[in-house]
């Protein structure tokens, strides 16, 4: 059963009514209704909000069984708004999205979501308690959620700003495939938050320069406000991006550098060894087998000291010659 909210302004009270009620809150033109649908069944809801909202089938359906991109529909006696709760998920590196379909009339606002929302609990708790933001108007509990929704993306920025930093850090120490895995995580995160956050922002942009009939003018500064922290995440996500790419360019230079490294040091072994590598399959020919004679001398002990110091000589001259050219 859906939770509902009822600000009474000739008692000026709030209390908690349920769907029988409905009515008889909607006729209190003063008084102010926030019904909120959790995870509803379709069918009773749908029943709700066509006859005692009287909410248009093709309204009540984008709310109730198709997911859309954040959009303002104006049906001139109320507004349908379908905007995104976001959350971020450090284990997976990866953001969620939630759809918060919001039906906004003169005298009520009607909110539906499968899953629960942080933001919205936050107000709901936070008008439970203070009945000042139902006697500001049902546009003025609209604006209490969408900066709470604001909120939570700004946290998920602060979030995915700390990750991309801690993952500048490890690359330099750690070169693993998984930071890779990491960093495309992260790229397609940023991705996915500015496809977010882009048609978000031209909803706040018309809530708060379009004339509807159900927001006050007075209170359409307000959502100013939260569209001006919009349009400032939107350009702090598109840095993220640009953040990412740098990461992933950083990542490649040290990965190209050691494997530089690695091939000079592989060079470096090589040259030294090719020398004794000569001498050795030269002094190791059958030729300088003892057949005969006059060739014992080549097997002798003088000619192995001369050829043992010519193969301990040799890699140091190279290695001093290197040094010197500075190759190394």
């Amino acid at each position: 059963m859906p939770r509902a909210l009822y600000y009474n302004a000739s008692s000026d009270i709030l209390t908690e009514i349920s769907p029988d009620n409905y009515t008889h809150a909607l006729q209190d033109n003063a008084g102010v209704l926030w019904a909120d649908f959790t995870g509803e069944e379709p069918k009773p809801a749908e029943e709700i909000l066509l006859s005692t909202f009287g909410f248009h089938p093709l309204a009540v359906d984008d709310a109730l069984q198709e997911t859309h991109v954040p959009k303002v529909d104006d049906w001139e006696k109320y507004l349908y708004i379908a905007m995104h709760a976001i959350s971020y998920k450090s284990s997976s590196e990866d953001i969620d999205t939630i759809e918060l379909d919001i039906f906004l009339g003169e005298n009520y606002i009607v909110t539906h979501h499968d899953l629960p929302i942080q933001a919205l609990e936050r107000v709901w708790d936070i008008c439970h308690k203070d009945v000042r933001y139902f006697k500001r108007g049902a546009d003025h509990v609209l604006y209490e959620i969408t900066d709470g929704l604001i909120v939570d993306y700004m946290q998920v920025v602060e979030a995915l700003d700390e990750e991309i930093e801690r993952v500048e850090d490890i690359i330099f120490d750690n070169s693993s495939a998984k930071i890779v895995q990491r960093i495309f995580t992260l790229k397609r995160t940023t991705l996915h938050l500015r496809r977010v956050l882009s048609p978000l922002r031209e909803v706040l942009n018309k809530l708060a320069r379009d004339d509807y009939a159900v927001i006050d003018a007075r209170d359409r500064v307000y959502f100013r406000d939260v569209y001006d922290h919009l349009v400032r995440l939107h350009d702090i996500s598109e840095s993220l991006r640009d953040l990412v790419g740098g990461v992933l360019d950083t990542y490649l230079s040290v990965i190209n550098n050691r494997m530089n490294d690695i091939m000079k040091t592989l060079t470096m072994i090589t040259t030294i060894f090719m020398p004794i590598s000569f001498l050795v399959g030269f002094y190791g020919m059958n030729f300088f087998q003892p057949t005969s004679g006059h060739l014992m001398r080549w097997t002798g002990t003088a000619a192995f000291i001369v050829m043992m110091a010519v193969m301990i000589g040799t890699p140091i001259l190279m290695f001093t010659w290197m040094r010197q050219r500075r190759w190394m």
